[in-house]
């Protein structure tokens, strides 16, 4: 994937660079997908009547991809394939265990493309969480 804007303007988490992650006509509502932008592997979200949300792609727990778990649509939910742990994607959060929380990256839809922002921080994108 290739950045389309390298002028972003700052956010809370400093200078982003925005990168096509997906054609907007081939990402439906109800569905995720796992893409790698800026070296992130990242996982795009379209929960049913929820604007697309763009989350870290691994498991921060075992570092397996989200995107291999078992996706309930009508929920917004994800149980990761490795040691089932649950997360709500409609708002980044772990509901089993609960306190556990993904790294949510910025998401716009530019022209006929869904682009996800990446920060330009120096910094590895992805939030680690112990075992319950």
């Amino acid at each position: 994937m290739t950045a389309t804007d390298r002028s972003s303007p700052q956010d809370a988490r400093g200078v982003l660079v925005w990168y096509r992650a997906v054609a907007a006509e081939e990402f439906w509502e109800g569905d995720i997908l796992d893409v790698e932008v800026g070296g992130e592997q990242v996982l795009l979200v379209s929960a049913i009547g929820e604007p697309i949300r763009a989350f870290q792609g691994i498991c921060p727990h075992q570092e397996i991809l989200l995107v291999d778990g078992s996706w309930d649509e009508d929920r917004g939910t994800l149980v990761c394939a490795g040691h089932a742990w649950e997360f709500d994607l409609q708002r980044g959060i772990g509901i089993n265990p609960a306190g556990c929380a993904l790294y949510e990256f910025p998401v716009r839809i530019a022209a006929d493309a869904i682009e996800v922002g990446v920060p330009q921080d120096g910094e590895r994108h992805y939030r680690r969480c112990n075992g319950a």
